[in-house]
């Protein structure tokens, strides 16, 4: 009797191993942020690069479209993007949240200085745990959203000429 309770209790582990071995092989292991696009973000808590002050969803919410760009002073593709953003930042019913992700305080704004700011607000992101939540894996990475906090798209990697003329266009298109 014991014997076949030994059987079976192994004969159960060896399936449920060999179950959890088959699911872990047909999910898919690329992490693709893209289908956050038509989804609406909460709980939005930036702290601010130089104020005392937090950025929550209230604040996006007075914006008809937020681009809020994720961004580092040592990323060599954000320099390559930097042009693009400088050229968005007057634009009607746009305003640029450009969060510094994992960088030093006086290296961010020294790039600022000697490229020019293109942000409205500046927010930062020491330790990289706030980007997580706007589903930000890497940099730059940017994400359009409306009034409504509906992501209407997010951008991996740096803003190209073909992304700004689609920010345009979207703007643009939505005025009223």
């Amino acid at each position: 009797m014991r014997i076949k309770i030994i059987k079976l209790l192994t004969l159960s582990i060896i399936v449920f191993i060999i179950g959890v071995f088959f699911i872990s092989l047909n999910k898919s292991s690329f992490y693709d942020t893209k289908g956050l696009e038509g989804q609406m973000i909460s709980g939005v808590k930036l702290e601010q690069l130089n104020k005392n002050k937090l950025i929550l969803d209230g604040d996006l919410k007075k914006n008809n479209y937020t681009l809020i760009n994720f961004w580092a002073s040592w990323c060599a593709p954000c320099k390559l993007e930097h042009p693009y953003l400088l050229r968005l930042k007057n634009k009607k019913n746009l305003v640029l949240i450009g969060v510094n992700f994992k960088d030093k305080k006086n290296h961010a704004l020294n790039f600022l200085k000697q490229n020019k700011n293109p942000y409205h607000i500046l927010a930062k992101d020491d330790l990289g745990k706030s980007s997580v939540n706007f589903g930000v894996y890497g940099i730059p990475e940017s994400i359009l959203i409306n009034k409504n906090l509906v992501i209407i798209k997010k951008f991996i990697g740096p803003i190209s000429e073909n992304d700004y003329n689609y920010i345009i266009e979207t703007v643009k298109n939505n005025e009223k």
